[in-house]
Formats: structure tokens, C-alpha cells, sequence
């Protein structure tokens, strides 16, 4: 922070931030309802049992409380009896009894009460399912939003001579009507920066901005001057960049699954470019549509196409996802909830998340709906499998042009012939290793672990947790025996080994166990080490492949007397588990004890070195070949089946099946799907259709508002009951219809906006009749947001870097979901690329401070228009933060390479940074400022000072 600086006060109001009521009760049935109905209910509600007196079944029980008193206190967790019962921090007070509720679903009830508690429920809940309150589809068909978008004509007007397109007449006709005037137009001088702003996101050079001015200035060519302007703006691959960023708000785009344990999205650029692209090439958004929605089951002439199709798919597989948990189908439904409700808002305004549990409250849209959708989804595979312990998204395979298959091809080939003979090597491997260690109906013969290298740990050593059974039915073991979970149990057992590190370095970590047919072939093992934590998974119906006895876990860094240790469980495996004793090897002595000779059996050691070299070979093989490109998709399901209704939302309670299917409230008629396909295809056709009454309408809605700052329709993402209704209905169908008249061109559509007078109004003071300026009386003055504020400050201090699209992330290799060091990437992120904003790295957990401060979207939901706040953190970022220090010091020596006067320069620094010319005020001020001779300090505090002032960060 400069020193001079600090002299300069700011007033600012700090605002707590406040979530809404829809938000409240959209995470209420989305999160918490599920959650109690499958959790608490069993113990408190009527229809059951009601322990301690507490109701959790309705609003009142909790209000109520049991015999401890109100369990909830709205907004505060820490005094809340719920959460510290589920918490199990309190011995005395624990729910539920039988096993305390896994970390993301304690966060879920600790947010839920932060938020305020917000709920729904009255009465018994559960005794008796309630019909639906909220419309019946007939009755929804009347409401403005799902009637059919009419054909309407612009109104006549008093002042015939103020529009300069049809919008202008709707526009001003509801002026007129209100006995009110439109505003002045702007000066050019600020219609060019809006311009820019509005339609790449960066600030017009003064080159630009005096061309502009120049050309404006002749009344007979100032809307040619404006219209060359527009399409020169639009054709610039800028134009892309800050309307895909638009877009990704909505999609809810991020580079991070989120969570705890968050896993980096390493493909998602892919989708990003992607959207850039179509923005940049006016993709007529009715096929934007079905290509994020079933890209991968349209037909492609190219591979381009192909990989671009496939990319499209991203879409549904960007969502915030709980990959770590164990209820594969739960999870499994709660990803299609999330793309639901995703496919709701972002394409038709609708919040159909909110029927998963019970018909909507609000909205006509019943649960059979929401489950007739879900049945498409869950034809749909997004998660890559089932079974593993953290599950994976889907990495689809893209196709190369024909001379990069070709290539691929020889180079795949050349793999399958070396796994081919890598496996036959290991299964010789094994099959002379089974003399080693024998299973037999005899008492077997012991080891000594002093007898074996390295630091050797007996399983009656290991910390033991849940029943374990010592055996000596095999022809080897370590110590007195081995320990095996006698496929009882499942989940409840671990063994926990804690070896006594002597010297810090690596080591390889080997565990031995008792081979047989009917043994476990997935038992988790988990290796905490001075870098993190893996998890590997052993296959115990396999010979150990070290010495008959032992396989290796890998080789890992362990800190002397640290704090390392390894755990096996027996969760998730269906057979016996069995546990004889772990081994660390120094990674010297491992490397060469592996090389070592077996003179009993020459052929065993010809064949372990074999084995050795052609996995060398294989790893060598696999780093210097093509890769294969691959990015983040969907694909059709193994099987095309309807779903059940989950009662309450809960996936193991099921009820009727529903035929796949839409919303009734939008169909003009009975949808027919293919039984060989998910209807993926068609559910984009529908939601495209020129007959959709919700789709256009909620489109150009947001395109409106990315251009005003507020819609024709305030709550952008919600066209239901619950939100408000359009200030100019006819308008709204107006530019809907237009829109699809037009080939669903976005360009166009921004274009006859930006065109209208109504958008070239001045900013002026609202009048007491239309204080919120719902009639759109004059333009609205809006802050930047996050990334334009940061293009910006690179714009001016010549930092700013145009490269387009690509790879934005150092480091983003292939991740394996299991392994823990995998989140590394994004919690030690360093921010320090120049590119434009919307390649900066969209993690869900890590964000870049200035984006955190100044209101970036919530990349957890769909964001049609963003919160804009004012508080304090924003004006402390601007006065130290090292970012704007840094680039206002490159911009002072920026300004000090240009010819001329202090004057001159305090001249250029103003329009470079604030878009116009001091005031003569200003300009003495800075001259005082600065001194007879200032140093590149005092430039340096000048700029930042710029940086800083209200009129850098809003747009008149």
C-alpha cells in the first residue's frame, strides 16, 4: 500500500449478506427435506415413533422442541441442539443414536440453520401425503409465462419522431401513458464506453473513443457511426469472450467439483471454448440448445463437428457433485436433480428441482413431471461407474483428424501388444508365486518379522477397530497369524498400522495379506503420508506378487517421527478381508531388493524382471506417444427405462413408474420417445421449440438484462408463480417472437437492442413516479463486475493479454478421483496469469480475491444476473491489495514513456482510465498531488488513486 495513499477516506455501508426466501425453500426441498425424511424421521415423527418428544416432521416440532427445548435457533448453529446432536460433540446428545450423519450431510443441516431455517411444512407431514397447493397445469396454462408467446404489434405514440425502432414505441408508449418523458440521449463520449463494455467487456482505447466522438458528432451520421461501431464489436472475437461469460454464469461453469475432498475439472476448458465459439460465430441458440443437451447424438460430417458436439455435453456434467458418496444410486439421483434444476432455470425459468420431493408448492408443475424428466437422465450416464469408492465423471475420447488417427492408431496398437504381454508375464508371475504361500487345512508356518527387512509391523501390533479373527490356516504368515473380518461387519472395520519412522525420505509401502478364491478382490487401503493421502485398492483373490507375501502400495514420503499411518477397512467389499502385517521399505532398498535374484527359483526372478521391464517399457510408451484428447461429456445409459417416483425425494423409497416425458404445462402435445434412446434429443427439441412458450421469452429476457442492468422481467431465472411479472408483457413476446423469426440469431437481437434509443439514453435522477425506473424512463448506472474490473486494470496498465481460448491451468494432468493429493491444484493455486478474466480458473473452493470481493457469480447454480453489493472489502482490495499495486506501478511507467507535459500525461491517464478528460478541478488537484517534479512513485499513487474512485468502477 503507497503511503500517501492511506490519506484518502472512504464511506462505505457494509451489507450482511441475506438469502432470499425462494432460495431458502429451493435448498429446504432440495437438500434438507431428503435428508430428514431419510435420517430423522424413523425417530421423530408420529408416523413412527417421536423420541424425547421432538417433532422433526413439520416446522412447529422443531419450534417447539422436545424435552431439551427448541432444537433450532434460526441463523445460529452453535446454539442450536440439532446441530450440536449431530455433530456428536456432546456425549450425552447424539442423533442419530445408531451412527453419527457423514460430514457433507451435517454441512447440509449446519447451512440450512445459518440460513435461518427455512420451512415449508405445517401439520403432519407424514402421516398423509397433502394434494398439490400450488397451480393445476389447467390453470397454469393461463398464467402469462406458459401462454403461448403472441404475435403483437408496436403501439402508436404521441411523439412520433423519438423512436428509432420498434422497441423505442413499446418503450415509450408506457411513458407516454404515464404522463412521464424518456431522457436525453447520452454523450457519445459515454455511449461508446457503455458500447464496449456492453459488447466485448473492455474499455474503448482513446483512439478508439475519439473516432468514435468524431464520427458521432455529425447529427446526420451518428447512428451510422454507432451501427459500424456495433457490427465492429460484434465481429471481434472479444464479443465471445464476454457474452460466453454470460453464458457460463448461467451453466453454472466451474473448473472444480467443490466439496472437501474437491477434484479438478482438467477438460472443462473445453466447454468453455466452446461457448465462446458459438457466441463468436452466432450459433442460432435453438441449436446452442441441443447441442448441450444431446450434442453426442447429433450427427457430425467432420471430427471438428464431432468434438464439438461431444464438448457441447459438458453442460450436464458440470455440476457441483458429492463424488465421495457411498450411495452410488442416491448420488446417482442427486446429480439428475442437480441437471434438472439446472435445465429449469437456465433454459425456461423454471424451478422443477422443487417437485422432486412432493407436487411444486407453487409452480404447475407436479412430481410425475419432475420424474418423467428424471427418467430421461437416468437414461443418460454421467458418472463413468457405480462401484468405485470416488466416483468419476465421464472423459470422453475425441476424435482426431485423419492424420492424427492414423497416428493414434499405431501408437495404441503398439500398447495393447506390450498390456497384452505385461499380463501374460504377471499371471506367470503369480502362478510361480503360489508355492510361496499356500492355503491349507493345517496350522501353518510362521515368520519371524525380525527375519525381514526394513520396518516390519505384525497385525497384533495394528490398532484394531470392530471384530477382527486370528487364523493360521495358510502356509506362510507373518508373526503368530493373520487377522481376517469373516465377512461380517461391512463398514464397521478397520486395521490401522502407525509405523515408527526412524529417518525422514521414502519409502515403499508393502502390505501383506492371505490370498484365496474367496477373498475380497477391492479392499481399501489408505496411505497417510507426509504429501497427503492415497487410497489404493488390493485385490486379495491374487497371489502377492513380492514374495508370494507381499504387494506394494506405492512408494510415499515419510517425515521421521511424523504422523504417518495406514489404514485398511473392509467397507464396500462383499467377501473376507484378511490382514497380516505391513512393511516399509527405504526406497534405496526397495528398488533393490526388487532387482534381487531368487536362487530357488531362477525362473520366478527371469520372469519378475520381465514383468519389471515391460511396465518400465509400457509407463515409457505411454508419456512419449500421441495423446489422446478427451474432455467432459455425456453418453446414452446402458439401458433406456422410466423411473419410479422417490417418495419424498428419498431414492430407496419408490413409488409408480412414470413414462419419460416434459412438462405439461408447456406441451401442446403427448411427447413420443424413442425406446432405443434416452429422449435426450427430444427433450432439446421441445425445450427449443418455437412453441415452448417459456424458452425465447427467457432468453431475450436475459439478453435485455446483461445490456440494462435489470429485465423486462426482474427475476431473471425464475418465470413462475413465485416470480415477478414482465413491466412490458407485449415487449417481452415481441422481442421472443423476433427473436425466432430471425434464425434464433443472438446478434441480431443484441444488435436491434443496442440500436434503439431506449438503450442511448442518458443516466439520469428517477422521478417519484417510477423510482425503480420500471418503465425504463433513462439508462442505469452499473457497476463493472468482477471481470471487467480486473480487464480493465490490465487494459490500462498494458498487462493484459489477448490470447484466446486454451489451456488455462498449469498442471491440470489426468487426476485420479482416489487419490487425495488430486485437490493440491486447487488449494495451492497461484493466480498470476494476464490473460482476460474469463479464462482466469473457476474453482469452487479457491477464488481469486478480486473476483471474491467484487461479486463473481455462484458457480454452485445457475446465475442469471448477478448480486451487485457495496462493502468494505472492495474499497481496502483497491487501496492494498498487491494486484493493483503491482499494475499501477506498471501503469505509471506506461504513462511516463509518453511525450509531453505532466499535464499531457494527467490528461492521457484519465482517459486511458476513466474514459474522459479531467475536470479543470481534477486537473489542479493532481497537479498539486504530483509536484514540480514527481517520481515514478507519485504516478504510480496517481494511478492507483484511479483505480480506486467510483467513476473507474461504474458505467454511466
Amino acid at each position: 500500500m503507497f503511503p500517501r495513499t492511506t490519506a484518502l477516506i472512504f464511506a462505505v455501508l457494509a451489507v450482511s449478506p441475506r438469502v432470499s426466501a425462494d432460495d431458502g425453500l429451493d435448498f429446504f426441498e432440495k437438500k434438507v427435506r431428503p435428508l430428514l425424511s431419510e435420517r430423522c424421521y424413523e425417530c421423530h415423527s408420529p408416523a413412527k415413533k417421536v423420541k424425547g418428544g421432538l417433532r422433526l416432521d413439520n416446522r412447529d416440532g422443531w419450534v417447539k422442541g422436545g424435552d431439551n427445548g427448541p432444537a433450532i435457533v434460526p441463523g445460529d448453529p452453535e446454539k442450536s441442539l440439532l446441530v450440536s446432536a449431530i455433530r456428536y460433540k456432546d456425549k450425552d446428545l447424539q442423533m442419530p443414536e445408531k451412527r453419527k450423519l457423514p460430514d457433507e450431510e451435517i454441512a447440509i443441516l449446519e447451512q440450512w440453520v445459518k440460513m435461518g431455517a427455512p420451512d415449508p411444512r405445517t401439520g403432519n407431514e407424514v402421516a398423509a401425503a397433502k394434494k398439490q397447493v400450488g397451480l393445476s397445469i389447467e390453470e397454469g396454462k393461463k398464467f402469462w409465462s406458459y401462454r403461448p408467446v403472441q404475435s403483437v404489434t408496436p403501439p402508436a405514440v404521441k411523439d412520433g419522431a423519438w423512436p428509432r425502432n420498434d422497441i423505442d414505441r413499446f418503450i415509450l408508449a408506457k411513458i407516454e401513458a404515464a404522463n412521464l418523458h424518456p431522457a436525453p440521449d447520452a454523450t457519445p463520449e459515454v455511449l461508446v464506453r457503455r458500447l464496449y463494455y456492453d459488447l466485448i467487456g473492455l474499455p474503448p482505447s482513446p483512439e478508439e473513443m475519439e473516432a468514435f466522438v468524431q464520427g458521432y458528432s455529425a447529427p446526420s451520421n451518428a447512428q451510422k457511426a454507432l451501427a459500424d461501431a456495433v457490427d465492429r464489436l460484434l465481429a471481434s472475437p472479444r464479443f465471445g469472450e464476454a457474452w460466453g461469460r454470460h453464458w457460463l454464469d448461467v451453466a453454472r461453469f466451474a473448473e472444480s467439483s467443490g466439496g472437501g475432498r474437491t477434484l479438478l475439472f482438467k477438460d472443462a476448458w473445453r466447454y468453455r471454448d466452446y461457448v465462446i465459439e458459438s457466441f463468436n460465430a452466432d450459433v442460432p441458440f435453438d441449436r446452442f440448445i441441443r447441442e448441450q443437451l444431446a450434442g453426442d447424438l447429433l450427427p457430425a460430417a467432420t471430427p471438428a463437428e464431432e468434438r464439438r458436439l461431444t464438448t457441447a455435453t459438458g453442460f450436464l456434467a458440470l455440476g457441483p457433485t458429492n463424488y465421495e458418496e457411498q450411495d452410488k444410486q442416491q448420488l446417482r439421483f442427486d446429480v439428475i436433480d442437480e441437471q434438472l434444476d439446472t435445465i429449469g432455470k437456465a433454459f425456461m425459468g423454471q424451478t422443477i428441482g422443487c417437485a422432486r420431493c412432493h407436487d411444486h408448492k407453487f409452480d404447475p408443475i407436479p412430481q410425475r413431471d419432475y420424474y418423467a424428466m428424471a427418467g430421461i437422465l437416468s437414461s443418460t450416464r454421467t458418472l463413468l461407474s457405480y462401484k468405485e469408492n470416488v466416483a468419476r465423471w465421464i472423459s470422453a475420447p475425441l476424435p482426431g483428424d485423419p492424420e492424427v488417427e492414423a497416428a493414434m492408431h499405431g501408437h495404441e496398437q503398439k500398447v495393447s501388444a506390450l498390456e497384452k504381454q505385461l499380463a501374460e508375464a504377471k499371471a506367470e508371475l503369480a502362478q510361480l508365486s503360489k508355492g510361496l504361500s499356500l492355503a491349507s487345512d493345517k496350522p501353518g508356518r510362521s515368520i519371524d518379522p525380525n527375519d525381514l527387512p526394513g520396518i516390519v509391523i505384525d497385525d497384533t501390533a495394528a490398532k484394531v477397530v470392530g471384530e477382527w479373527k486370528h487364523s493360521t490356516s495358510v502356509g506362510t504368515f507373518i508373526g503368530k497369524g493373520y487377522l481376517t473380518d469373516y465377512n461380517t461387519g461391512k463398514g464397521e472395520k478397520t486395521v490401522t498400522f502407525t509405523p515408527p519412522i526412524p529417518q525422514s525420505g521414502r519409502y515403499d509401502v508393502r502390505l501383506a495379506y492371505s490370498y484365496f478364491a474367496d477373498r475380497a478382490d477391492n479392499v481399501k487401503v489408505t496411505v497417510f503420508h507426509a504429501d497427503g493421502e492415497d487410497t489404493v485398492y488390493v485385490d486379495e483373490t491374487q497371489v502377492p506378487p513380492i514374495e508370494g507375501r507381499f504387494v506394494s502400495l506405492g512408494k510415499f514420503r515419510f517425515e521421521k517421527d511424523g504422523a504417518g499411518y495406514v489404514l485398511i477397512t473392509n467397507e464396500g467389499t462383499t467377501k473376507f478381508v484378511t490382514v497380516d502385517a505391513l512393511q516399509l521399505l527405504p526406497e534405496s532398498e526397495a528398488t533393490a531388493s526388487e532387482a534381487g535374484e531368487d536362487k530357488a527359483n531362477p525362473k520366478r526372478t527371469t520372469v519378475a524382471k520381465l514383468v519389471k521391464k515391460l511396465d518400465a517399457d509400457l509407463k515409457k510408451l505411454g508419456k512419449e506417444g500421441p495423446v489422446r484428447q478427451t474432455t467432459m461429456a455425456v453418453r446414452e445409459g446402458d439401458a433406456v427405462t422410466d423411473t419410479q417416483i422417490r417418495i419424498r425425494g428419498v431414492q430407496k423409497q419408490r413409488g409408480d413408474t412414470v413414462p419419460r416425458g416434459f412438462l405439461h404445462v408447456a406441451l401442446t402435445a403427448e411427447p413420443v420417445l424413442p425406446e432405443y434412446e434416452s429422449g435426450r434429443r427430444e427433450m432439446a427439441d421441445w425445450i427449443a421449440s418455437p412453441q415452448n412458450p417459456l424458452t425465447a421469452r427467457v432468453f431475450v429476457n436475459r439478453v435485455w438484462t446483461w445490456l440494462f442492468g435489470t429485465g423486462i422481467v426482474r427475476t431473471v431465472d425464475i418465470f413462475g408463480t413465485t416470480g415477478e411479472k414482465p413491466s412490458h408483457p407485449e415487449l417481452l413476446d415481441y422481442l421472443a417472437r423476433r427473436f425466432v423469426e430471425e434464425g434464433w440469431s443472438v446478434k441480431r437481437l443484441i444488435r436491434e437492442i443496442v440500436l434503439s434509443r431506449t438503450w442511448q439514453e442518458a443516466v439520469t435522477k428517477s422521478p417519484a413516479a417510477d423510482l425503480e425506473n420500471r418503465l425504463f424512463l433513462h439508462a442505469n448506472r452499473r457497476r463493472l463486475d468482477a471481470e471487467q474490473l480486473r480487464d480493465t486494470i490490465l487494459a490500462v496498465s498494458g498487462q493484459l493479454k489477448l490470447d484466446y481460448l486454451g489451456l488455462n491451468i498449469a498442471g491440470a494432468g489426468d487426476i485420479d478421483a482416489n487419490n487425495f493429493s488430486a485437490q493440491n491444484i486447487e488449494y495451492s493455486y497461484v493466480f498470476a496469469d494476464t490473460r482476460r478474466s474469463v479464462y482466469t480458473p473457476a474453482f469452487r473452493n479457491k477464488r481469486l480475491e478480486l473476483f471474491e470481493a467484487f461479486d463473481f457469480g455462484d458457480i454452485n447454480s445457475t446465475v442469471g444476473q448477478r448480486n451487485v453489493s457495496t462493502v468494505a472489502p472492495q474499497a481496502l482490495y483497491l487501496l492494498n491489495h498487491p494486484f493493483v499495486v503491482e499494475q499501477s506501478q506498471a501503469a505509471a511507467e506506461r504513462t511516463l514513456t509518453n511525450p509531453g507535459s505532466n499535464d499531457d500525461r494527467i490528461v492521457a491517464d484519465f482517459r486511458r482510465t476513466l474514459g474522459r478528460a479531467p475536470s479543470t478541478r481534477e486537473l489542479d488537484t493532481c497537479r498539486r498531488f504530483l509536484g514540480n517534479e514527481p517520481s515514478l512513485e507519485n504516478w504510480a499513487e496517481l494511478q492507483q488513486m484511479l483505480f480506486a474512485c467510483l467513476d473507474f468502477r461504474y458505467v454511466e
